[in-house]
């Protein structure tokens, strides 16, 4: 029997897309023959994952997991919204998810982890997926979020399963009030984020490069009113407090009551629990953002399909 290499099981993978330990039972099977291999794994549908690799992937589930002080966003995505509905997607979203916890954000190393009770890495069992659903299938990205003292709460909006839905957001607040009221706040405040889709925690926290642009654009429209440059230098300090009040999470007006700055809210909840209260994080992340979406000519499809 020939040896079965690290080199003759990357090869495999190459040419199949199969999981790690897939392509190395088919090598065992096969006595290490290459195209035999090849021809295992087709047959028993694993090799099928490869084919699939190229098409685009924007559907899926956004999955949330906290664990004591520490929480991950996951997004898994998939071709078809359909699949969001599948038991056996949910499971791995939801299993992926909870990995995610102690990765600090890494999604390579959450690919590299133990998928418990398979033997497999993530990524083998991504692959595994991929075979049986028969769409393609991709994790692609993870957050994390911790505290020292306080909690970590989290929001899913549109959740079709515990943890599981189309937007997921985390919230860290620094606080040693009681953990019941602290975990409230921090929901009420998830939704916000989930709502009001913020870009920033605080003003010193927004980008340098985006704050600029929008100075740049308010220093031309101040421009129109024919001032004097130091007269508009103060136009667009005072205009940018309405950015502020559009980008930043403390100075959003709280979707909850459309009157209360976000930062007047939790003061208000440190003064009434007496000890205070800072929001310290948060991460949300909406399902397909960022992914250019194949939308295709749905007619040519069916003409395509009818065998035109």
């Amino acid at each position: 029997m020939a040896e079965i290499t690290a080199a003759l099981v990357k090869e495999l993978r190459e040419k199949t897309g199969a999981g790690m330990m897939d392509c190395k039972k088919a090598l065992a099977e096969t006595a290490g023959d290459l195209e035999g291999a090849v021809d295992w794994l087709r047959k028993k549908g694993l090799s099928a994952a490869a084919k699939k690799a190229g098409r685009v992937a924007a559907e899926g589930l956004v999955g949330v997991a906290v664990e004591g002080r520490r929480g991950a966003l996951l997004e898994v995505n998939s071709e078809t919204d359909f699949v969001a509905r599948n038991d056996k997607f949910q499971a791995f979203v939801t299993g992926v998810a909870k990995l995610a916890v102690g990765t600090g954000g890494d999604v390579e190393a959450v690919k590299a982890a133990a998928y418990p009770g398979t033997g497999r890495s993530v990524a083998d069992e991504l692959t595994h997926l991929i075979a049986t659903i028969g769409e393609n299938l991709s994790v692609r990205r993870a957050a994390t979020l911790s505290v020292g003292t306080g909690v970590v709460a989290s929001y899913v909006h549109n959740a079709l399963a515990p943890g599981l839905g189309k937007i997921g957001v985390l919230v860290t607040l620094e606080s040693s009030a009681p953990a019941e009221p602290l975990a409230a706040l921090g929901r009420q405040l998830a939704m916000h984020v989930a709502a009001a889709n913020p870009q920033a925690l605080d003003i010193k926290s927004v980008d340098p490069k985006a704050l600029e642009r929008e100075r740049e654009v308010l220093r031309e429209q101040a421009r129109g009113s024919g001032k004097a440059e130091a007269i508009i230098e103060k136009m667009v300090e005072g205009r940018l407090r309405k950015f502020y009040e559009e980008v930043v999470l403390l100075e959003q007006v709280y979707v909850i009551d459309g009157e209360s700055r976000v930062k007047d809210v939790v003061a208000a909840e440190a003064k009434k629990l007496g000890v205070p209260i800072a929001v310290t994080g948060f991460v949300r992340f909406a399902l397909g953002e960022g992914i250019q979406k194949d939308h295709g000519d749905f007619a040519a499809e069916v003409a395509a399909q009818a065998g035109r």
